[in-house]
């Protein structure tokens, strides 16, 4: 009864991320897009606590749903060109799309079924795998972990920058764009002046 009832939550859990999956590439509206790309990463949670990898299932909540998601949505609600309602957002390029997922879907199914899967590691198991992963992460791996983090937050300063409104711009700001566009002008200028002379 319990084999038969983790079938029927995975066959659940696996047709809901699917079908948030391609709601998320098939939605008109990319703020819509987004709420189903947390609907995804839900049900992929969802998967991992079925294999018994509750570490990565409170990861990906955490992660991807309570931070990535998040930041998206932040971004898209920023840009307020993204939220006009007259703005088309879907391309029609399905039929260039369509055969590549396909046959991207089929590659992948082919090297599933073609693999020879280990039923169980080799090496055994740490008593404490959440801690040997921590430890892991701030020692062998601090660096690229660090590196990640600095890039998520450019990213982030990046985006506030870029979907500021001009009239609530700092003078700062302001002032640096105003240097950027004389310092533009003059190379062109220079180059327009060599031309003249050549």
């Amino acid at each position: 009864m319990d084999q038969a009832l983790m079938y029927v939550a995975f066959f659940a859990l696996a047709g809901l991320t699917l079908l948030a999956g391609l709601a998320v590439v098939a939605l008109k509206n990319i703020f819509h897009s987004a709420l189903a790309l947390v609907v995804t990463f839900i049900g992929v949670a969802g998967i991992y606590f079925m294999l018994q990898a509750a570490f990565l299932a409170v990861v990906q909540v955490l992660i991807y749903v309570g931070a990535i998601t998040v930041l998206i949505i932040f971004a898209i609600m920023l840009t307020r060109r993204l939220m006009d309602q007259h703005l088309v957002q879907f391309t029609g390029k399905w039929w260039i799309a369509a055969p590549l997922a396909l046959a991207l879907f089929g590659l992948v199914g082919f090297v599933s079924y073609s693999t020879t899967w280990l039923l169980r590691p080799k090496e055994a198991l740490p008593a404490d795998p959440v801690a040997a992963l921590g430890t892991e992460l701030m020692t062998t791996y601090l660096l690229p972990f660090e590196i990640a983090s600095v890039l998520l937050l450019v990213a982030l300063v990046g985006a506030i920058v870029v979907a500021w409104p001009k009239k609530d711009r700092l003078p700062v700001v302001e002032e640096l764009e105003q240097k950027i566009a004389e310092a533009k002008r003059r190379v062109v200028d220079d180059d327009d002046q060599l031309a003249r002379g050549k």
